[in-house]
């Protein structure tokens, strides 16, 4: 049977002497391996579609849950990403963090749309990597159940609050925060909040849409990840490589 899909690479491995294995997030699919024959042959045409991150209608040839790509054509290859180390890097968090979410299978259109919009504005809109990366992380949290309970406190509803817990996903305020000693507290201000609440209800083709301070996107970017993270309870080895090179330090 023959299937045509729209797709970006996650995961490019070698196999064998002249094939490729590629982890693809597709639009009807979901998350699937490609098998792409003979790709590292010298004049093969479908190189540029095989590469990471790249943006590509597929034709595949499925056979007992099996797929063999038979012809592709590039969408876009984000070139810009490419040939920057920090951007690169990120990028790659962001492909690992998206592999970790996809479920094999499974259309996740909204998971795709998400990695393709924050990809763009990291390399077309030259958005700051700070803001990109949070906002990654958080809509990416709430696309996959973990949206986080921002209406107030937690605990008495008040909406003067003073820290998110990492844990609970929750609001609260500062004398309630007292009573949640265990687990991760972090404080957070009110542009903070306002941005987090945006990012988890704004519409996809608004996602960049706001302003926030220089102060807020540091608290902000630190819960994130700080949520991320916790939620899927493991860290990721594309953040650390890219923490060394953001922020030159050995972690």
């Amino acid at each position: 049977m023959f299937v045509k899909t729209k797709g970006l690479v996650l995961r490019s491995t070698d196999y064998g002497d002249s094939d490729k294995l590629l982890t693809v997030l597709t639009d009807s699919l979901g998350k699937i391996t490609v098998k792409a024959r003979g790709i590292k042959h010298g004049r093969n045409t479908m190189k540029a579609p095989c590469q990471l991150m790249a943006y590509s209608e597929m034709n595949l040839m499925e056979q007992q849950g099996r797929y063999v790509l038979t012809e592709a054509n590039t969408i876009e290859l984000f070139t810009e990403l490419q040939g920057d180390i920090e951007l690169l890097s990120l990028s790659s968090y962001f492909l690992q963090v998206t592999e970790t979410a996809a479920q094999e299978e499974a259309p996740e259109p909204e998971l795709l749309s998400l990695l393709l919009n924050v990809l763009y504005a990291l390399g077309k809109l030259r958005k700051p990597q700070a803001l990109v990366k949070a906002v990654f992380e958080l809509r990416l949290c709430v696309l996959v159940g973990f949206l986080p309970d921002l209406e107030g406190c937690g605990d008495c509803g008040d909406r003067e609050v003073k820290y998110f817990h990492i844990m609970d996903g929750q609001l609260y305020c500062p004398d309630c925060g007292q009573n949640h000693g265990d687990g991760i507290r972090m404080p957070l201000g009110r542009g903070t909040l306002d941005a987090m609440g945006y990012i988890c209800y704004a519409p996809a083709k608004q996602l960049f849409s706001f302003r926030i301070s220089d102060k807020a996107l540091e608290e902000l970017g630190a819960i994130t990840e700080a949520y991320l993270c916790t939620r899927f309870e493991r860290g990721f080895y594309t953040l650390d490589f890219y923490k060394t090179l953001f922020y030159g330090v050995n972690l």
